[in-house]
């Protein structure tokens, strides 16, 4: 009895506490929602946000990843662990459509561990058939801690380039985000690297944690690099996002890749998608800089480092998810009380993605904080760009030349030049999502 009476006190307080506050995230809150016996198993191996970001799937509703990179898998609409990997062990790629794998490829593991090792041989398979020629698939399989390898193992993978050591590919594709990518950026030299990477006209390719490699890369080897999906974050799922496979051949091939933002619903659908002071000032005007940035934790986390690009009229691209809105504006008070806006002509947002209401006032929200960042720096802000932790993706090419202009929707037009490339007729997208 008393057992009983102790449980009832304790749902009665869990339903008094939730009535009183606000949607911020906790654990208790997060098994509220999605149930005690998933939230349990998996809060058990991730993170609020990641666990969060999982619920969402099994609801249905677009997939939203986290900065760890989701390490779950989903066919049909249902969860599928792939912790065994019993159901993938012995997959092969059914299309008869594979190509000859063609391009350079190697790998670099600058941050979390592909912890499912079925997943990781998946990804493999389609890039193979896609046209890619993984020179070293066995890095996926490191591990030390939390990270894809030690400090040392991690850094060797851009390092060992740079040397001389390994000759440089065509294309350097990131296996997954999370965090570690911070830990090696003074083990590498940047500078001879840039210089390889330019000669070879070598694509880096990666977001999220990547982040701090591809800020690294810009700002003292003064190379451009591919914000673009991962092996294990994406092409190692279940059912790949055929839009995101698509798109990142279109980036990787196309050498005046042009996207058409048509409103602001990525970053918020409270914003415009332009926002002047004055609208006035927008007719007929096009921006032209180097577009830089990435993951805006990442971003911020560099400011008053070497590691930082330092770019004269640039364009800054910002993205990040599961961020309360608070956390996001004091990220972007770092970046603007460290003077990285000034000189800047714009700043583009991407997907802020699962940042949720704030538990003091549900008001202040991603738009405030956006029109916020409007008002301190007085620089035009483009919303929307469907880029980040969100299930379709467009690539896009980080310090390479961009041109803003209008369109004729009330949208944006972003185009962009000067970058490395590699000739269409080499890959096989479709090859990219074989074997779902």
């Amino acid at each position: 009895m008393k057992a009983i009476e102790s449980q009832l006190q304790i749902k009665l307080q869990r339903s008094s506490t939730d009535k009183t506050e606000n949607s911020e995230l906790s654990r208790r809150k997060f098994l509220t929602k999605i149930g005690i016996g998933t939230g349990a198993s998996l809060l058990a191996t991730q993170s609020i946000p990641a666990a969060l970001a999982n619920s969402k799937e099994l609801a249905g509703t677009d997939t939203v990843f986290t900065k760890d990179d989701l390490p779950m898998s989903l066919s049909n609409g249902k969860r599928q662990s792939l912790s065994n990997g019993s159901h993938l062990s012995s997959t092969t790629l059914s299309s008869p459509n594979c190509i000859a794998a063609s391009i350079e490829t190697r790998l670099f593991a600058s941050s979390n561990i592909g912890s499912d090792d079925a997943r990781n041989q998946l990804a493999l398979q389609r890039l193979a058939c896609a046209g890619f020629k993984i020179q070293n698939p066995d890095i996926t399989s490191r591990q030390y801690l939390r990270f894809a390898g030690t400090d040392g193992q991690r850094a060797s993978d851009l390092q060992n380039i740079a040397t001389g050591a390994i000759a440089a590919p065509k294309l350097l594709l990131g296996v997954r985000g999370g965090y570690g990518a911070m830990r090696l950026l003074p083990m590498i030299d940047w500078q001879t690297l840039g210089r390889i990477m330019q000669e070879r006209g070598t694509i880096l390719a990666g977001f999220s944690d990547v982040t701090a490699i591809q800020c690294a890369l810009l700002a003292q080897g003064g190379m451009s690099s591919l914000a673009a999906p991962m092996l294990y974050s994406e092409f190692g799922k279940s059912q790949p996002d055929e839009n995101s496979c698509r798109q990142f051949t279109e980036a990787l091939t196309n050498p005046n890749l042009s996207i058409e933002v048509k409103n602001a619903d990525s970053t918020s659908s409270k914003l415009p998608t332009i926002l002047v002071t004055d609208n006035s000032q927008m007719l007929g005007q096009t921006l032209i800089g180097t577009i830089w940035g990435g993951n805006l934790s990442v971003v911020s986390a560099l400011a008053g480092s070497p590691y930082l690009p330092r770019i004269d009229g640039g364009i800054v691209f910002l993205e990040d998810v599961g961020e309360q809105p608070y956390r996001i504006e004091r990220m972007l008070y770092d970046l603007y009380l460290a003077g990285v806006f000034k000189n800047q002509q714009a700043i583009i947002f991407g997907a802020l993605s699962g940042a949720g209401e704030d538990s003091y006032d549900a008001r202040y929200d991603v738009s405030v904080v956006v029109r916020q960042l409007h008002k301190l720096t007085g620089l035009p802000i483009y919303n929307g760009m469907s880029f980040g932790h969100i299930e379709r993706k467009q690539s896009f090419p980080l310090g390479a030349r961009c041109q803003i202009s209008l369109n004729t929707t009330g949208g944006y037009q972003l185009t962009f030049s000067d970058y490395p490339t590699i000739k269409a007729d080499a890959i096989n997208v479709e090859g990219l999502w074989q074997g779902s």
